[in-house]
């Protein structure tokens, strides 16, 4: 860490903020190892800071599981992982990565059927429209909701080649793409039930009584 005390007032960031980010960086690359002891005056000196912003970035990272404070031991200490909070760290790692991807290709498959739509191709845009609307199904991550789907995916397709409004069709699955993406349940909700809809009336209007 370069800032010292007296650059400290003309940088934005909080000194509690850069010290974290040391003691993350030190301990990321095995400066320091789990069970080593940090001191708080030690650190506060080699710095040129007060002990204020260490203690304050040392609880930090023990809200984030980095150290541990021991009041009988009346010290600070890295924190080692074991093999549970391992395999629960790569759990959790892999339900977000693979949701990532999956919204990664929610706005692939959005922005496919719009390119579809805007060169008149519109055996691309209907594959692209049920591709996407199969792929919201296991965002879902409900199996019994897929399975009640699949029986009918056929049928699905079909309605999905009815599409006079393509314009309509491609903003509305940019727009509950986009209400996922940004974590914005209400939003997706709503855009997804007018999607709904709206196709219900397209098609019905197209079809004799």
């Amino acid at each position: 860490m370069s800032v010292t005390g007296e650059q400290a007032a003309d940088v934005r960031v909080p000194l509690r903020d850069q010290v974290r980010e040391e003691l993350q960086a030190r301990i990321a690359d095995g400066r320091l190892r789990p069970g080593d002891r940090i001191f708080e005056q030690d650190l506060a000196a080699e710095l040129g800071i007060s002990r204020v912003p260490v203690r304050e970035a040392i609880r930090m990272l023990q809200s984030e599981g980095f150290v541990d404070v021991l009041p009988r031991r009346r010290g600070v200490f890295v924190r080692g992982l074991d093999r549970q909070q391992a395999k629960e760290l790569f759990e959790v790692r892999e339900a977000l990565e693979v949701y990532a991807a999956r919204l990664a290709q929610l706005a692939d498959l959005a922005r496919r059927a719009r390119e579809a739509h805007e060169a008149g191709d519109v055996d691309t845009m209907s594959s692209s429209n049920a591709s996407f609307h199969d792929k919201l199904v296991s965002l879902a991550g409900n199996d019994l909701m897929a399975s009640i789907l699949e029986p009918l995916h056929g049928r699905l397709a079909w309605l999905f080649r009815m599409n006079l409004e393509p314009e309509r069709v491609c903003t509305e699955h940019e727009q509950l793409q986009s209400a996922i993406a940004a974590g914005d349940a209400d939003r997706a909700a709503a855009v997804a039930q007018q999607h709904v809809l709206s196709s219900q009336r397209m098609v019905l209007e197209r079809m004799l009584p």
